[in-house]
């Protein structure tokens, strides 16, 4: 299904999945990424650059819309929604909110960013940080960022192994903290380079 709607919609398809992957957690991002990294040495209308886009615009929507879903409904009732028969339907755990909600308790804001790197995390994220009313502007620059990594790094890595895709899929289930420390060591480097840039514009606008 995932191979079809790819070779059918192209890039369209890829924001699409990817958008469905950030709500629904049970779908793995992981899959998507690979195979559309795979897809841009076998599918002439697709390239590297454009299911990176393509992907980060997804996990956006898909963010934005559970952050809002935060954003409006009180604890109580998000956890009383994923505890239903339909958030038991669409794949949500209880674990995996309170999860999420300690991973934001300890990393802060920072813990968007960070979060979109890790698996299952990476999804529901979005939904303490719209509990605590996080800013906007902040919320959507560090999902990007983090999403953009993310999708970077598992788009190159399908496009370069090709068939043999589903080795770094085992890798990441076996040695999930080992791509955390990974993911944000990267992330890391991207946010210094970019927070370095904007000294340097300060102080040539002075």
């Amino acid at each position: 299904m995932i191979d079809y709607i790819i070779n059918t919609f192209g890039y369209f398809g890829i924001a699409f999945l990817i958008a469905v992957e950030n709500i629904f957690p049970p779908i793995p991002s992981e899959v998507i990424l690979t195979l559309g990294g795979f897809l841009t040495t076998t599918h002439k209308g697709m390239n590297i650059p454009g299911v990176i886009i393509a992907s980060t615009i997804g996990s956006l929507i898909g963010a934005i819309v559970l952050f809002s879903f935060g954003l409006y409904f009180s604890e109580e009732k998000v956890y009383a929604f994923i505890d239903g028969k339909w958030g038991k339907r669409l794949g949500f755990k209880h674990d995996d909110l309170t999860k999420a909600i300690n991973w934001f308790n300890k990393w802060g804001k920072a813990g968007v960013f960070f979060g979109r790197c890790v698996p299952i995390i990476r999804s529901i994220i979005s939904i303490p940080a719209g509990m605590v009313k996080m800013n906007w502007g902040e919320f959507l620059i560090f999902t990007t960022i983090g999403s953009a990594i993310w999708n970077t790094i598992l788009v190159i890595a399908g496009a370069y192994l090709g068939e043999r895709r589903y080795i770094i899929l085992e890798l990441l289930d076996q040695y999930k903290m080992v791509a955390v420390v990974i993911f944000g060591v990267i992330g890391l480097y991207f946010v210094f380079l970019w927070l370095d840039r904007i000294r340097k514009e300060k102080i040539t606008s002075k």
